[in-house]
């Protein structure tokens, strides 16, 4: 047998026997390294600073108040709008109230009916009752006027002639006028029971950064 045999034999034995003895003996503890405490890892020192809450101008401003610099600004005011319900200026009111408590936080924002004058509120509560002696009088006049011993005139017998359009226009005409008469057109803006707002004067609605400035001026001037 020549050396290249005895190798390419003797090779394989040696790395099996190699990994036999290596099986059945225990590894060395790992080396301790000294030179670890001579390197200790850095701790942030900054931490608790920058965990701290940022106060804005914005918080601090909420604490400012009419008495010793304490509350809100708006505390014992009162701003009272009083608008036409059946002019559909609800939700125009709801809009300056939200406006006005965010501006003035503290408020008390106070919504209510403005009432039309007393002549307006009158007829108003006559048209109802001319609106159904109408329709009753055009469906059963034929019983009614003899009755009454009364000739009928002759608008009843125009209007009898067409019932349902003389009914329908009668129900239309009497909803609009009573509708015109319970409307007052009015939106008015008090502060404290002073009146700032009138859109019966002006003929328009207040604008957005005029009532700021009209309400803050005024609850600067009562602070003072």
């Amino acid at each position: 047998m020549d050396r290249t045999q005895i190798l390419l034999v003797g090779l394989p034995i040696f790395l099996f026997c190699t990994d036999i003895f290596n099986l059945f003996t225990t590894s060395p503890p790992p080396k301790s390294t000294h030179h670890n405490h001579n390197h200790p890892i850095p701790q942030p020192q900054q931490q608790s600073h920058l965990q701290q809450p940022l106060d804005f101008p914005t918080q601090k401003q909420n604490g400012i108040g009419p008495i010793g610099g304490v509350g809100p600004v708006g505390v014992g005011n009162t701003v009272s709008i009083d608008f036409c319900t059946s002019c559909s200026y609800k939700g125009t009111a709801v809009t300056v109230k939200n406006m006005l408590e965010s501006l003035f936080p503290g408020i008390n924002v106070v919504l209510g009916n403005y009432p039309p004058a007393l002549p307006k509120r009158v007829l108003s509560k006559i048209i109802p009752v001319v609106q159904t002696g109408a329709v009753i009088a055009i469906t059963a006049g034929d019983q009614i006027f003899p009755r009454l011993g009364v000739t009928p005139p002759q608008l009843y017998y125009s209007l009898r002639a067409n019932k349902f359009r003389s009914i329908a226009s009668i129900w239309l005409l009497s909803n609009f006028v009573q509708s015109f008469l319970q409307s007052s057109g009015a939106f008015e803006v008090y502060f404290n029971g002073e009146l700032v707002f009138s859109k019966l004067k002006e003929n328009r609605f207040p604008g957005e950064f005029e009532l700021k400035e009209l309400i803050g001026r005024r609850i600067g001037t009562h602070v003072i």
